[in-house]
């Protein structure tokens, strides 16, 4: 189970991508509606949706952070890969949007230049954005949740949204006559960034789910552990499965064939007391006791 000062630190992070994210979409919306920019526009619609998936990323916290009960004796931990799955499908819906907007306004031939001012606000809002992003990706990978990294990854977006609205409205603004429409432009590249950090999203949340082989370095650490618990001559097979912010271990270790089984009984779970105490991620380790020679 994760900790309560661990759960503390995940919903202050993600109330802090809400509050961050509220007060970008309006500072967009405005300026983007004032200054005559389509990019910012949809920057502005991009962070709405993060607030939206933020909101998301708190109910699968709180519902993966629950504790183990009869109908769920491995814990919640699997609401939290679904809460990101939730997170993707309003950022690719948010992508949608955007596209729809920018192809219309370009194929209307859009002539209207965004004003001079929306390039200073976007400056200031891609340094936060990017300062969000890396502080919640360092909560997210310190917590192990993918809920969390995937809230990073909107930040990530959103800087680059904010990025590519920039160079966007630049060209509009300076480029001159026929370049009106490099700001509708900007905002169909972010689409593009949307849909691909969305896959980005996707990928291990979906291994997760799964129950895929993704932690072969963690695997190796475990092994290397517990071959150094007295009575473990080797192991044998390892699988480490994520629920929420936690690791499950199945194990098989080697022991000496002519142990007793209280004996066997009582090397298992020194290696479980050990791999415990040596990773904190690690929620509950399954030990199968092998021995090393066939008995006569």
């Amino acid at each position: 189970m994760i900790s309560k000062e661990e759960k503390k630190q995940a919903f202050r992070t993600t109330w802090m991508s809400i509050i961050g994210n509220f007060i970008l979409t309006v500072a967009k919306g405005t300026v983007g509606i004032i200054g005559n920019s389509q990019a910012m526009i949809a920057d502005a619609i991009e962070s709405c949706a993060d607030i939206i998936s933020s909101f998301v990323v708190l109910v699968g916290l709180n519902f993966s952070t629950k504790a183990p009960d009869k109908n769920h004796p491995y814990g919640h931990g699997k609401f939290e890969p679904i809460a990101t799955f939730i997170t993707i499908g309003f950022l690719i819906t948010s992508a949608l949007i955007i596209g729809q907007q920018s192809i219309t306004r370009i194929l209307d031939g859009h002539t209207e230049t965004p004003s001079k001012f929306t390039l200073v606000v976007l400056g200031s809002i891609i340094i936060i954005k990017y300062s969000l992003y890396k502080y919640v990706l360092y909560r997210g990978k310190k917590l192990n949740s993918s809920s969390l990294e995937a809230d990073a990854g909107h930040h990530r977006s959103d800087a680059l949204i904010s990025l590519s609205a920039f160079v966007g409205i630049s060209i509009s603004i300076f480029g001159g006559e026929g370049y009106e429409t490099a700001d509708s432009w900007a905002a169909l590249f972010a689409v593009g960034i949307i849909l691909f950090n969305s896959y980005l999203l996707f990928r291990p949340a979906f291994g997760e789910i799964m129950d895929e082989n993704l932690y072969d370095d963690f695997i190796e650490k475990v092994k290397q552990e517990s071959i150094k618990v007295d009575g473990v001559i080797d192991t044998e097979k390892c699988y480490i499965r994520k629920m929420g912010f936690k690791f499950y271990v199945d194990l098989h270790i080697i022991v000496d064939g002519e142990l007793s089984v209280r004996q066997g009984h009582d090397i298992a779970h020194d290696v479980k007391d050990s791999l415990k105490a040596d990773f904190n991620e690690i929620a509950d380790v399954l030990i199968h006791v092998e021995p090393n020679a066939k008995p006569h």
